[in-house]
């Protein structure tokens, strides 16, 4: 059985992707959660016991270790077709798509860390984060409209979805603004099974890590703080 290395489900949406792809796919894994404790970076030691990079996501399959997302993704497609849509364009497209998620959006992960149980309001978005904004609603649009939905790359959950998901709680997290499809479809991750399940768990956490907590509230106004005291 693999064994999927993650960290703190209220904030790190990098671990959030392989987790949701697993979840949704129905494959069997062992979650190993190692919290996020003294900032980024302060695991090294601790993180690389398990993981090459010093950083999670990492899944280990006996002697096998792969230890990014998208190579996770990848790894775990050559066993399961269902990862990446049949057909062949609409495959091209969400690769393409879970790519430029991968290495893209700069803006958005800076000012929108993911923080699961806040609500903040953003007085002021800056225009390199609503080109960041502007950019996910195209492309939710595109994908929704040329494969047919519900989700971006038709009517299967697919690993697109799983590399957007994290969006969708900063969404709901800063009140971020979509057009209608967009945010109808974010509504429709945030209401899946695995992402309620992860959702419930990360406001269950009582770990805080000040370094995602001081970039949260750098965003903007904390409206509420939903989790476990």
């Amino acid at each position: 059985m693999y064994e999927l290395y993650i960290a703190n489900k209220n904030y790190s949406s990098w671990s959030l992707r392989p987790w949701l792809l697993l979840r949704e796919r129905g494959i069997a894994f062992d979650e190993k959660l190692v919290p996020f404790l003294g900032g980024v970076g302060a695991n090294w030691d601790e993180f690389r016991a398990f993981s090459p990079s010093g950083k999670v996501p990492c899944l280990r399959d006996g002697d096998t270790v792969v230890w990014d997302s998208l190579a996770i993704t990848e790894y775990v497609a050559e066993r399961d077709p269902g990862v990446w849509p049949a057909d062949v364009r609409a495959r091209a497209w969400a690769r393409c798509a879970a790519a430029e998620m991968h290495s893209g959006f700069p803006e958005l992960r800076s000012v929108c860390t993911m923080n699961c149980g806040v609500r903040v309001r953003i007085e002021a978005p800056g225009a390199a984060l609503r080109k960041d904004v502007a950019r996910i609603d195209e492309l939710w649009n595109e994908g929704l409209a040329r494969f047919g939905g519900p989700f971006l790359a038709g009517a299967a959950f697919s690993a697109v979805d799983a590399f957007y998901a994290p969006v969708a709680f900063r969404i709901q997290s800063y009140g971020l603004q979509l057009g209608e499809v967009a945010m109808a479809y974010a509504r429709h991750l945030l209401d899946l099974p695995a992402m309620r399940e992860w959702y419930a768990a990360a406001l269950a956490e009582t770990w805080r890590d000040q370094e995602h907590e001081d970039e949260a509230h750098r965003a903007g106004t904390w409206l509420q703080d939903l989790r476990a005291a």
